[in-house]
Formats: structure tokens, sequence, C-alpha cells
């Protein structure tokens, strides 16, 4: 049980000068009304200590009886008037609080504990509003002081606010019996859906492993430069906004921190109309092309994704504006290229690494509380290429923090062999756009890898099924990132192997 402290006596005390003087609101005879029934009916007390702390009383003399109240209840000790009156004493409380008169008035002051529910939600509500009043005071405080940054006031205050609408949804134990209902419900409704997948489909065969990027997740998808994570995510993003199934459509926030909406959607285009990006850069674009664009702007223009190209976003800007897109939009997917370009803040101190981890950490919370899946691209350090060998990534590659891969629930590696000048695969065959996935850390499932076709010139990546294409040698056949075919089961799952892929 927290205790009261100084700055909520304050405001609990006295009236607030700064709004005319007007008493703050406060319902002292409900609060006289819990402590009586408190007094009266132990299992009143249980409810209440539940639903209650401290600094939601308005008067002092409350606040320092409930706070007695409680640490006799913490003790199993009887909660009555004689009980009270000796531990009040005890703590030089007893004469501050009213002495026994009040004491005694509380328990004549109610006849039954029958509303102890609706009385306490009352004193909560009281007291929430009573702190939105000090924390505007100490905003509008902070606002006046000529010495702080607008963006720490703006972040400082929206924190502020966060905290107590937080406070308000206190989690309560709840029975396994009425949990067990609404997963059944959820298991049954995970049962409806095509090809396996539970959560946001990319409709590419990492499917498979992940049944689809889940509600609540932080996937980080980490490469070198140029190996393609842009175009991965944007794959992701059109397959889960323009998915064949209306049914699973999704929403898409893209944030991104590197290149304009301009130039995202120029991408889009180009990867959707299966145009050579670099003719359509140099606007040399034949008019057969030309019309594939227009048809392929068309089928995006339906596309729920909504792009932001803020630079040097902030993890609180971030905040903020996914929390108006989840309210307006309902959005169901989080896109961020990339989390190094990411700030936290300027009150944050400390070394770059540290910065990292703050916005890592920031992100799985965002992932929480809107719970949609978030997709973070993440630059992979240069001891990749240091070393020997064919130069597949590992989670120790995560560029400036562990913290990355503690924090993320999947984290994926982007590979093309061709990147480092190998043609060939182990078994002869030719790595002319191969492209692989690396799954190298999930949470809550297999670790491994898939195969995607990536198509440079259109800067896509697509499905790749092997096929026989004679005697003595193998092809490639790429299909449709539309494709609405039924995935092969999911690979076996090792245990105890979730932290690191099969290299």
């Amino acid at each position: 049980m927290p205790n009261s402290n100084g700055s909520d006596s304050q405001i609990n005390s006295q009236p607030n000068r700064q709004d005319g003087g007007r008493v703050p609101p406060q319902a002292v005879e409900v609060e006289e009304a819990v402590l009586g029934a408190m007094l009266i009916e132990r299992e009143a007390a249980t409810i209440a200590l539940q639903l209650l702390k401290p600094d939601d009383f308005y008067k002092p003399a409350n606040r320092h009886i409930f706070e007695t109240l409680f640490d006799l209840y913490e003790r199993g000790n009887p909660l009555d008037l004689l009980t009270i009156e000796n531990e009040l004493r005890d703590k030089n409380l007893l004469d501050t609080v009213g002495g026994t008169g009040y004491l005694a008035d509380l328990t004549r002051s109610v006849s039954s504990a029958a509303n102890i529910d609706y009385h306490s939600q009352i004193i909560s509500e009281k007291a929430i509003k009573r702190n939105l009043i000090l924390n505007c005071n100490e905003i509008i405080k902070s606002a006046y002081d000529t010495t702080t940054d607008a963006n720490d006031v703006l972040d400082g205050a929206e924190q502020r606010i966060f905290e107590i609408a937080n406070t308000k949804s206190r989690a309560q134990a709840t029975a396994i019996g009425d949990i067990l209902k609404d997963t059944l419900g959820y298991l049954e409704e995970l049962r409806g859906k095509p090809e396996g997948v539970t959560g946001v489909p990319s409709n590419l065969d990492v499917d498979r492993y992940t049944s689809g990027w889940q509600r609540g997740d932080l996937i980080i998808i980490a490469a070198r430069p140029s190996m393609g994570k842009t175009a991965f995510t944007l794959t992701a993003a059109r397959n889960a906004a323009l998915h064949p199934n209306e049914n699973l459509q999704t929403n898409v926030a893209i944030f991104s921190l590197e290149m304009s909406a301009q130039q995202l959607v120029q991408r889009f285009l180009t990867m959707e109309a299966r145009v050579d990006a670099q003719s359509a850069r140099t606007g040399k674009v034949k008019d057969e092309d030309f019309k594939r664009l227009i048809d392929a702007a068309s089928r995006l223009f339906t596309a729920k994704i909504f792009i932001d190209d803020t630079p040097s976003l902030s993890l609180m800007e971030l905040r903020t504006k996914c929390r108006r897109l989840k309210s307006e939009h309902d959005i169901g997917l989080v896109v961020v290229d990339y989390l190094q370009l990411m700030t936290a803040s300027s009150r944050d101190i400390g070394n770059r690494e540290q910065e990292i981890a703050t916005i890592s950490r920031g992100l799985k919370s965002l992932a929480k509380e809107l719970d949609v899946p978030v997709i973070a691209l993440s630059q992979l350090s240069r001891q990749v290429e240091q070393r020997g060998g064919d130069k597949r990534p590992q989670l120790s590659d995560l560029r400036e923090s562990g913290s990355i891969e503690q924090d993320a629930d999947v984290v994926c590696f982007l590979y093309r062999p061709e990147y480092y000048g190998i043609t060939t695969t182990p078994e002869g065959e030719s790595t002319n756009g191969l492209a692989e996935l690396i799954i190298g850390k999930q949470r809550n499932g297999p670790v491994g890898s898939t195969r995607m076709f990536f198509v440079k010139e259109y800067a896509r990546f697509e499905r790749l099924s092997r096929v026989e294409s004679g005697p003595g040698g193998n092809d490639f056949l790429n299909e449709p990132a539309e494709s609405n075919a039924a995935l092969p089961p999911p690979p076996p799952h090792s245990p105890g192997g979730d932290d690191e892929a099969p290299f």
C-alpha cells in the first residue's frame, strides 16, 4: 500500500489558489462512510483496500485512518474501534485525526457496508480529478519556465496524464473460470481463420513460423544497409493492408525516419506494378509500364496505410501519433523504419546504448498498450562483414544494445548471399535473387529460416517455391505475394531453442 506524499497532501487539504480559491473535488462524507464501513465489517475493508489508496482521501485525518487500517489488516489484527484507537495512539496520530470522538462518529455515520464498492468509486473519481488539477498546475509551471525545452514539456505532460489514466484501470485478480471462457472464445475465433494465421498476415512463408505478426509483440527486422529491410516491410505492410481475404485486412501505420512519404509511395507503386524502380526514378518509364503504375495506384488507393515521415522522431512523438491513429483509424500494425534513427528524449541522459535501450523498451510498451504488433527495423553492426564464412547474422550482431534482443518478442534477420558476393549455395544452386529470413528469436514459437525471392528491380519480396526444372538442375519459381494458397505446416519447435537461429 503506497504511503501518502507531500505533493498530494498539498492539493488534498488546501484550496487551489491558482483556480480562484476553489476547493478541489472531494467527498468527505463519503470518505467517512467508507471508513465507518471498514470498522464495522472486515469484508468491507477487504474491498476498500483493493480499490483505494491513502492518497485518494481528501481529508488528512481520513488518510491517516485508512493507512492505519491497512497496517492492521496486513498484520491480521482486528479492525475495531479499540484496536485502531490504540494503533493511532502508538503512532502519535490519535489527536491529529480528531481523537476517539471522531473515530466513534465514523462508526455511527454508517449502518451498512452494502455500498462500499460504489462509495469507493466516488472517492477514487474525486482523487483522479484532484490529481489532474495538481499535474496540470505543474505542466503550466513548466510551460512558463523559459529554461525548459518545449518537447520536454510536452513529453512530461503526456507522461503525467498517461500515468493518471493508468491508475484508473488497476488490474484485479480474476478467477481462472472467467479467464477460461474468454480464452476458449479466442481459440474458437482462431479456428475460423484461414491458413492458420492468427495474427496480422505477411502473406509470406514466415507466417508458417509466426502465424502472422502477433498482437502486443515487438518484432525486430535486422540487416546490414541495402539488404532490403525497407522493401521487406513495405511488402509485409502491403500484404496486410490488401490481403485477398477482407477479414484479414489490417490498417497499417508506417513511420519512415529515413525516406520521405513520397519516396515510400513511389516504392509502393513500382513494387505493386512490377515496374523497374530505377526507370521510374529517372523518368524513363515506358507507356505500358506507366499504365501499370496507374492500375497499381488504383489498388493502393483503397489500402488503409498511413505514412508519417517525421525525421528524428522521438519516442514521445511516436506514442502520441500512434494513440491518435489507433483511436481514429484503428490501426492494427505499426512499422518503424528504423529504430536507430529515433531519439528518446533530451531528458534521458547517458550514452547511445542507454538511449537505444529506452527506445526498445518504449516500443515494446507501445505494442502492449495498443495491442498491436510493432515492427521496428534495425541496423546490424559491421562485425558481420568482418567474420569469415557465409556471414550469416547472429543475435550478437544487433547494433548498439543487447536490450533490443531482450525486449523483442521476435528477431528476424534478412540475409542475401549475393550481397557478399556469394554466387552459389552449398548445394550448388544460384543465389541470384535468393533471400533468407532467419528467425533468430521467437518468444512464443519456433526459430528457423525461410527462403524468399527478392526482385531487385521492383524492390519486392515474394514467396519462393523450389521446383524441378529438368535433369541436373533446380530453379526457383516465385509466387505472387498476394497468393492465397494454404501454407505448409509449421516446423517442429525445438525445446529451449528459441534464443538462437540454427546457423
